[in-house]
């Protein structure tokens, strides 16, 4: 729940609004518009707060970066702005240093690195992948 919090200050920080809406075809979404950001997000799909913290941060990630893209942009360039929205939660849920902290500590399975992280299994694979690819 520490993240959960942690990110909608962030949110609220950087002037970003964020809505709960019943989105229909995804969890969650992000646009900026005349230089203003906004998230959505259903609260109507979320198992918990580590998805909401997940997704929350991944939209947080497109807002604070700028990468924003066209739904009718290449595969290349969606993938692009996907990376650093992903890049983005990862080092804000998961630092480095506190992930090797708790390797160093025994906790190595993804089910207890989740808990410890409060994300989901998926994101904290995700997040291990990421600074194994970038070591």
């Amino acid at each position: 729940m520490r993240n959960l919090n942690e990110l909608y200050q962030i949110a609220q920080n950087e002037n970003i609004d964020v809505y709960c809406l019943d989105l229909l075809a995804t969890k969650s979404l992000s646009m900026c518009r005349n230089g203003k950001s906004a998230i959505a997000i259903d609260p109507f799909t979320l198992l918990d707060s580590s998805e909401e913290a997940v997704l929350l941060a991944h939209e947080l990630g497109h807002c604070v970066t700028g990468s924003f893209y066209n739904l009718y942009s290449d595969f290349d360039i969606v993938a692009k702005h996907e990376l650093r929205a992903d890049k983005w939660a990862i080092k804000k849920l998961v630092p480095k240093d506190e992930l090797n902290n708790a390797f160093e500590h025994g906790i190595v399975e993804p089910w207890d690195l989740a808990e410890y992280f409060d994300v989901t299994e998926d994101f904290i694979i995700k997040a291990v992948k990421f600074y194994k690819d970038v070591a």
